[in-house]
């Protein structure tokens, strides 16, 4: 365990029960999204591979325009 989540566990350790059941709770959670993003992904790789050559072929023949954030 690192340093730095030692000293979080120890300052987690402070509060209460509940906050620190709210607390463990909400870290379980995001490890588990976390590790579902990181899978998603990764099983993506090759549909994100040829969206992004589709993107710079249609902007290589000058079928896109610039992005207007004023305009969104």
């Amino acid at each position: 365990m690192t340093k730095l989540l030692k000293k979080a566990f120890e300052e987690a350790s402070k509060l209460s029960e509940l906050e620190q059941n709210a607390l463990a709770r909400w870290l379980i959670d995001e490890i588990i999204s976390e590790k579902k993003w990181e899978k998603t992904f990764a099983e993506s790789e090759d549909v994100l591979d040829k969206l992004a050559n589709e993107a710079l072929e249609e902007h290589t023949k000058g079928k896109t325009k610039p992005l207007n954030v004023n305009q969104l």
